[in-house]
């Protein structure tokens, strides 16, 4: 070929590399090649670090001056368990804590409710009383340390014991910084530990609000949430518009309390997830900032404080491998630095070993280091916004804002957001994508290192895991209990609560200040939470899985066709399809596992009955009886599953012997070992794959026919 043909080829070759799209992990399609021409029309270039839109960051100095605030996210066992992690954490380089709380707590009950009892101290700290949190922050300089707490559906008595207990150590509100979530829409989208109904919570939301605003101005009384709507499974834009939606349902509804725009854009901050999508995520961050400063803008706000938006960001959870666990470190490293690149105030870097169980002290200690050696080793506290002017980065930022404004109207049109929960259009949306993301990467389309690709035999799992002693934790937290009940005054305690529920009632009142008259008069998270519940019994929701989405993805795979005609042989053995309950059982919500699995079974051809989060054992087994279930499949991610697994397989064992039951999760293997010798048939851990687990509830269908066969005969 001529040298005239070659160029012509090289140019051909060039032309089909820059228009090919890569549809990658979210919803933004990404060029191979970005140009000039790729600017065409993006309005926020030429702007400021400082300066609306807030594209280039909130400040004008960004990193330059002060690098992001290294906060150590933790909390376990109880409380005096906790403050050792936290004081230790503050000498290793932390420069602002994050308390997570235990379930129990989240939901409003105390240590001694039998409601509550295997979750105690299991996934975060136990908090009871304005005690348990004195004890929390024993040592801790609350005037000089931030504090940021993820608190949501017992907001009020929780918030109320930690500004009393700084009171009694001598801090007062004023002086308080940090922030506390009180982000309760999410909950019912996502997360779910939601007490209490949309409209009676908003109003908590609310009163929260206006007391810090009054009384610790200081402490920031509100962070929207995005990080549980991406480890739920939604991509970058439907994470910014579900996060942005409920922000701007939040500020409309202070309005109509009588507060300004100007005062309510400066007490919210942003809370976001940062995955694997490196360039992406840089871009939903500075996307973001662009979106927001749009909407408190046409909202009336003028100030630079009130229109920009400050965050805090978390590494993903969820793209944490239990295979493998070393590769987690360098999964973290790069999506902080996609954090910091997008411009995050804040940052939380997770633990290697957090798919295994709750990070160990090394593990820990090595996710800070990362931010250490970030600001003072890698030089990129140096240079602000280096991305600015990139014409893929300012592209797809501007790509990004544009699909956020989109399903921000689509989500308007559903009524808005607290409609859109009711309907559970917001539910499906995020649960969709979740099916479509496991799916991709069951077929491998979505490669994950050690997983799904590159897999090499097993790397020891870390030896020195945290484990929980729940029991302890549990017995601990009900003698202290006791021991506070003796102690106070009873008639002051009732008289407090009284004024608390009345104030529900009759709308009167700042539910925050009534709360903390109960909490200084040593009333429980418990009691204060059920005094509300007189006037707002708790709130249920359904459970619901889309089928027909998972097997459509996966069709032309062989595999999952392999697995597919292992149930249709079951079901001529049967005569009728097995039948499956999938299960959650205690205070634990996250139910993004458990949708995926109803909906990929349905699809391979069980019939599977999704039961109701917080269901207690033995509600689990009415469950089962009342599905006629083949096999319960019980989803556990709590750290619960030694009391609340090995108490269905008791129960169902007497009264409904031919269930088998299987347990998904994270579960260490000694406790596996332990759960199987009990009667337990399968563990599934993380990263299995669906047709491993469509062909392990075909064995365990098939193993406990057997078995009661077998039964029948010795009989």
């Amino acid at each position: 070929m001529n040298r005239e043909g070659d160029m012509r080829g090289d140019r051909d070759f060039a032309d089909e590399s820059r228009d090919a799209v890569r549809h990658g992990p979210s919803a933004v399609p990404l060029k191979a090649l970005y140009t000039a021409s790729d600017l065409e029309g993006v309005s926020h270039l030429g702007s400021r670090p400082g300066e609306a839109p807030f594209v280039r960051g909130p400040h004008a100095s960004m990193y330059t001056q002060k690098p992001w605030t290294i906060r150590q996210y933790a909390g376990y066992a109880d409380a005096a368990d906790s403050n050792l992690a936290f004081r230790t954490a503050l000498a290793e380089g932390a420069q602002g804590l994050s308390v997570a709380f235990d379930l129990p707590t989240h939901r409003g009950y105390d240590s001694d409710d039998p409601a509550a009892a295997a979750d105690v101290g299991m996934a975060g700290v136990a908090i009871d009383s304005v005690e348990d949190m004195k004890r929390l922050f024993r040592q801790i300089p609350l005037d000089r340390v931030s504090v940021s707490m993820t608190m949501n559906g017992a907001v009020l008595p929780v918030l109320a014991a930690f500004i009393v207990a700084a009171q009694e150590s001598g801090v007062r509100p004023e002086a308080l910084t940090g922030t506390i979530q009180n982000d309760i829409l999410k909950e019912y989208m996502v997360r779910n530990t939601w007490i209490f109904a949309p409209e009676p919570s908003l109003r908590i939301v609310a009163d929260v609000v206006e007391y810090l605003a009054e009384r610790a101005p200081r402490f920031n009384a509100m962070s929207v949430s995005g990080y549980h709507f991406q480890e739920a499974g939604a991509d970058a834009v439907l994470e910014l518009a579900l996060t942005l939606s409920n922000a701007r349902t939040y500020v409309d509804a202070l309005v109509t309390r009588g507060m300004s725009v100007e005062r309510i854009g400066e007490r919210l901050s942003f809370f976001f997830g940062v995955g694997t999508d490196f360039f992406v995520e840089i871009a939903k961050l500075r996307a973001a900032r662009v979106v927001w400063a749009g909407i408190m803008s046409e909202l009336g706000a003028r100030g630079a404080r009130a229109q920009a938006l400050r965050m805090h960001c978390q590494t993903s959870g969820w793209s944490l491998t239990a295979q493998h666990p070393q590769n987690n470190i360098v999964r973290t490293t790069i999506e902080a630095m996609a954090a910091v690149f997008g411009g995050t105030q804040s940052l939380h870097t997770n633990a290697y070993d957090e798919a295994l169980a709750l990070p160990s002290a090394d593990a820990s200690r090595l996710a800070r280091d990362t931010q250490l050696i970030m600001q003072h080793e890698m030089g990129l506290c140096d240079v602000i916004d280096p991305w600015a002017g990139s014409y893929m980065m300012e592209s797809i930022t501007d790509d990004i804002a544009g699909r956020v404004r989109d399903l921000m109207t689509q989500i308007a049109t559903q009524g808005g957001v607290v409609e859109a929960i009711r309907s559970g259009w917001v539910q499906q949306r995020i649960h969709e994508a979740a099916t479509r993301t496991q799916a991709r990467i069951d077929s491998g389309q979505r490669v994950v290192v050690g997983v799904n690709r590159f897999r090499s035999p097993e790397a020891d799992p870390p030896s020195n895991c945290l484990e929980i002693d729940g029991r302890q934790v549990r017995a601990r937290q009900v003698r202290q209990l006791a021991e506070l009940k003796t102690r106070r005054d009873d008639v002051l305690v009732a008289r407090a609560l009284a004024a608390l529920a009345d104030g529900a009632r009759d709308g009167t009142g700042n539910l925050l200040a009534l709360t903390i008259e109960c909490v200084r008069a040593r009333a429980t998270i418990g009691e204060c939470t059920r005094a509300l519940e007189g006037v707002w019994p708790r709130y249920k929701m359904p459970s619901r899985f889309s089928s027909g989405l998972y097997g459509e993805a996966r069709m032309v795979d062989a595999a999952w066709r392999d697995a597919c005609n292992r149930v249709s042989a079951l079901v001529t053995r049967l005569g009728r399809l097995p039948r499956v309950l999938i299960a959650k059982v205690g205070q634990d919500g996250h139910d993004r596992g458990a949708k995926t699995v109803a909906a990929a079974l349905t699809d391979a051809g069980f019939y599977v009955s999704l039961g109701a989060l917080f269901r207690s054992p033995g509600e689990v087994v009415d469950d089962a009886i009342a599905a006629k279930a083949d096999v319960v499949g019980i989803s556990s991610l709590s750290g619960a599953h030694l009391d609340l697994v090995g108490e269905v397989v008791r129960t169902l064992r007497v009264r409904r012997p031919m269930a088998a039951v299987v347990v998904g999760g994270i579960i260490p293997d000694e406790h596996a070992r332990f759960l199987k010798r009990n009667g337990l048939f399968a563990v599934l851990g993380p990263g299995a794959a669906m047709e491993s687990i469509v062909s392990s509830f075909v064995e365990t269908v098939e193993l406990a026919l057997a078995s009661t066969s077998a039964s029948a005969v010795a009989r």
